[in-house]
């Protein structure tokens, strides 16, 4: 079901494979972790190769040689239980102490670890990371109720209080302004910041129980999002105002939550709520869902997911203790 909102129009879902889509079975293979029950999550391809990812339950950092299969760990504090990580231009591994309260640099030459602390108590749960152009650094902080900008030369960091209380900041993602997004999770709203005054703006989406968790931006600066509640992926146009919504193959009962947005425009999607766990394609010129793929080792639940354009890969961490790819189409 398709429901454009404004002009309400609803016309039937479409589910046809479309055939410059994925005429052949989509390619996902999966690497097991070594270290057991850790929740390997958020994977991130540096210029090596290499595939950084969070061991959230664990306390590390690690990497895998897709090629070798060789993993590389290491380790961080006790307590921290790193949720999501990126990799700057000059190979260093920047990551979100949730548990903790700060966010980490990681020199992979050196094994050394510089903290920034967050500079209020009430900021205690660094989440997800994304860069800027200039190489500093959003996030939000899904408990804290917040959303902040670290200074990664100085390592001053701002924090922006989201006025809705619970409003649980979750994925975040940059336009090409260099305006971060936001999917406040606890409630059916977006919400973005203007990076130099820091006001801080919320978009009701039209339907009150969407609870949106990830989002991805297209070229075009549309906003996408998947309702983990309600099972839709939606589009929120900036520039109209509208919000267009389509269900996805597996209903409700999809609980949508990892996403991915590949150099074709295409949308990637796990669907978390069904065992195993199902990748699916959106392609936003024809409006149609296509592919559909089982991940191999069930996944338990596909948190994040990053597209590396180089490889045409679509790279997510399972609570099953995987790492896993999927090569796009």
């Amino acid at each position: 079901m398709k429901i454009l909102f404004h002009l309400l129009l609803i016309v039937p879902m479409l589910l046809a494979v479309d055939a410059g889509q994925a005429a052949e079975p989509l390619d996902v293979r999966e690497w097991l972790v070594p270290w057991e029950g850790s929740v390997p999550r958020d994977p991130f391809v540096d210029d090596e190769g290499r595939v950084w990812f969070c061991g959230q339950r664990s306390n590390y950092i690690a990497y895998l040689v897709p090629e070798t299969g060789e993993f590389r760990r290491y380790e961080v504090e006790n307590g921290t239980h790193p949720h999501n990580l990126i990799v700057d231009r000059d190979g260093f591994v920047w990551y979100a102490g949730n548990r903790n309260a700060h966010i980490g640099k990681l020199d992979p030459a050196s094994g050394e670890i510089k903290k920034f602390p967050m500079p209020e108590a009430a900021a205690r749960d660094p989440h997800t990371l994304v860069f800027a152009s200039d190489g500093n650094i959003w996030f939000t902080l899904q408990q804290s109720n917040m959303i902040g900008h670290l200074d990664t030369r100085s390592g001053k960091v701002r924090l922006v209080d989201v006025p809705t209380p619970r409003a649980r900041p979750y994925g975040i993602k940059l336009d090409a302004q260099d305006r971060p997004w936001v999917v406040l999770f606890g409630t059916s709203r977006l919400a973005t910041i203007d990076p130099t005054t820091l006001e801080l703006t919320e978009i009701p989406l039209p339907r009150s129980s969407a609870r949106p968790r990830r989002l991805e931006i297209s070229s075009k600066g549309d906003i996408w999002y998947v309702d983990y509640a309600g099972g839709f992926l939606g589009r929120y146009s900036p520039e109209s105002r509208e919000t267009t919504e389509w269900e996805l193959p597996s209903g409700k009962q999809s609980r949508p939550y990892g996403t991915a947005l590949d150099d074709k425009g295409n949308i990637w999607i796990v669907e978390t709520g069904i065992s195993p766990n199902r990748l699916v394609g959106f392609d936003p010129e024809s409006e149609e869902f296509f592919g559909g793929v089982d991940v191999p080792s069930g996944a338990g639940t596909i948190r994040h997911m990053y597209f590396h354009p180089e490889s045409r890969e679509v790279w997510f961490g399972t609570d099953t203790n995987y790492v896993g790819r999927l090569a796009v189409p």
